[in-house]
């Protein structure tokens, strides 16, 4: 196995591409007379159960941002149909399948807590007040 074959994710993070199992079928969508005979859509279906290459954490958190794209047999569905071109088609799910793990075991910097300025609180208030002041216009007007 080279190179070319092991998908970097993270730093951390590489995954053969035999691990990764191709499905073609047809398009959906308008086509003319060569759309019902060309199977150019490809989805990529990655096995988290069975995968070697991610430890359990990453799997765990796979599982929590990604679990609607994962099937109850625990399978990572990418599809992509933008091209007519079959080869094109598996390329462009590949990379997608890249970005989406890529940012799923990215983890999220901690949020800092961050006070209001002064300037934000006055304006607040000025709001408040032009809004009181509005709605104790209507009163006087309809007695």
């Amino acid at each position: 196995m080279d190179a070319s074959d092991i998908l970097r994710i993270t730093p951390g993070v590489a995954i053969p591409l035999s691990e990764l199992t191709f499905t073609a079928s047809r398009s959906s969508g308008p086509g003319g007379q060569h759309v019902n005979k060309v199977s150019s859509r490809v989805t990529l279906l990655f096995d988290l159960d069975a995968s070697p290459s991610l430890s359990p954490a990453a799997k765990e958190r796979l599982r929590a941002v990604l679990g609607g794209r994962i099937g109850k047999d625990g399978v990572l569905q990418v599809s992509s149909q933008t091209s007519r071109s079959q080869t094109a088609n598996k390329e462009l799910a590949v990379e997608r399948f890249v970005m989406l793990l890529r940012a799923a075991l990215t983890p999220k910097p901690p949020r800092r807590k961050t006070r209001a300025t002064l300037a934000s609180k006055l304006r607040r208030l000025e709001t408040k007040k032009r809004h009181g002041a509005r709605k104790r216009e209507r009163t006087k007007i309809e007695e």
